[in-house]
């Protein structure tokens, strides 16, 4: 991980560094001098496509940004409010030299950040990352832009044909949906893509205003779309994220699915249609064991990566595989597009559940969680783990005293000041346990450091 460039991106308390004039300024200018020579040679349009989510930061963050890139002689199509996935789509659509997303995704409104797409509609490699790093570096003041600015929101409808050619309409009509638009990026493309297939939508959280993204709803907050999807009488329920690149599920019974449970469903029925490449999916340390146990049991073979979906990409592409993905819902199908996509990722879930003819429900019930534990510590700073003498052996001692019935995950968030610590088990009194151990060992070492 850079000095800038976390796990996805930039990310941080709007109006606060990095997220500064200046710095914004000068990212875009480095980002586009570095981007043009990683694509020097694809015959692509001198341009740069720019969404942003609904935050009420995401204008003035805007405004620095496009100034630094035409002051590096590219030009700069602004979308609007859209989805961080129609970013990825439109790139490769256009010919254009790269995507820019301003958003903080899943993040309170105070935050906001900033995610590159190369001209393959993928997330920047680390490798061109630390190169715009090493280049702001070096910067002092900028020329003045000399590239030009339009505003072509339309190019948004062209992301929703897309989307909706991806199912068959057969499969779909009729079909009655909850959707929950977390305030943010997918309030208008969501409902247009479900509507535009001839569902039956009821659509909540909409209503953006700027300050209200992800506020008790979206797919790290559900429980209203559950609620919701029990009262409409629906077939099933979604929730998106702020910038919609992530999606959450509800069964008709109001009980949730979350991207280990679509990603496994979807995995079977792709096995079963012939669709899944190598029998085998792609799902990152933070899957649960459940999950994991249960694809192997039916002959899917999985591959963990490290978290961020920029890794579940690398793994997709390298392996030619079909389908993977993040708990979070971060969910890649590659054959579609090669980044998380909320609303693409639902429409293909509901689609092999519709084919089936069985309610969300069954595919809840195949496999069972293990007990689990997240627990996010703040953290004022982030010494490597395997510098705080003695940690990482010890923790792995005690993932030990578990005697092979669960297991310890322990990492920094790419895109929070905080420790992350995840702890599964058989046994909910082993679970907690082990967390209260892995817990106080942190705060020990990290005491010891100071």
């Amino acid at each position: 991980m850079g000095k800038y460039f976390g796990t996805d991106g930039i990310r941080a308390v709007a109006g606060e560094f990095p997220l500064v004039s200046d710095f914004i300024g000068k990212l875009g200018y480095a980002a586009l001098l570095r981007l043009q020579e990683y694509a020097k040679d694809a015959h692509l349009k001198p341009q740069v496509i720019i969404a942003q989510d609904s935050r009420i930061s995401g204008p003035s963050i805007f405004d620095a940004l496009e100034k630094g890139i035409r002051a590096s002689g590219v030009n700069v199509i602004s979308v609007g409010i859209a989805p961080t996935p129609a970013v990825a789509y439109l790139v490769k659509k256009t010919g254009s030299l790269c995507g820019i997303v301003i958003s903080a995704s899943h993040n309170p409104a105070e935050f906001n950040g900033i995610k590159f797409f190369t001209n393959h509609g993928a997330k920047l490699p680390e490798d061109l990352e630390n190169s715009i790093e090493e280049t702001i570096e070096k910067l002092t003041t900028l020329p003045a832009p000399v590239g030009t600015l339009q505003v072509q929101e339309k190019l948004v409808r062209e992301y929703e044909a897309f989307l909706m050619s991806t199912v068959d309409k057969k499969w779909l009509k009729g079909t009655k949906v909850v959707l929950d638009c977390a305030n943010g990026a997918s309030y208008k493309v969501a409902a247009n893509v479900f509507a535009g297939l001839g569902m039956d939508v009821t659509v909540t959280a909409a209503k953006p205003d700027g300050t209200n993204i992800n506020k008790n709803v979206g797919a790290l907050h559900t429980e209203f779309m559950q609620q919701l999807t029990v009262k409409e009488g629906a077939f099933i329920g979604f929730s998106f994220d702020g910038d919609a690149d992530r999606v959450i599920a509800s069964d008709e019974k109001g009980r949730q699915l979350d991207g280990d449970n679509i990603i496994a469903s979807s995995a079977l029925c792709m096995k079963k249609e012939g669709l899944l490449n190598h029998n085998k999916a792609v799902l990152t340390i933070m899957a649960n064991l459940g999950c994991i146990n249960y694809l192997k049991e039916n002959g899917i073979e999985v591959e963990l990566t490290t978290v961020g979906d920029k890794y579940v990409a690398e793994a997709l592409e390298k392996g030619n595989l079909s389908i993977g993905g993040e708990t979070s819902g971060h969910i890649i199908f590659p054959r579609f597009a090669n980044t998380g996509d909320g609303v693409l990722s639902a429409l293909q879930f509901l689609q092999f559940v519709k084919k089936l003819g069985l309610p969300v429900s069954w595919f809840r019930d195949q496999w069972q969680k293990y007990p689990c534990k997240l627990k996010a510590i703040t953290v004022s700073s982030k010494p490597p783990l395997e510098t705080l003498d003695g940690f990482l052996p010890a923790v792995a001692d005690i993932e030990k005293s578990m005697k092979g019935k669960g297991r310890v995950v322990v990492r920094y968030s790419g895109t929070e000041p905080k420790l992350r610590i995840l702890v599964e088990g058989q046994e909910e009194t082993m679970v907690d346990r082990v967390m209260q151990e892995v817990e106080t060992l942190y705060a020990h070492k990290t005491e010891v450091c100071k």
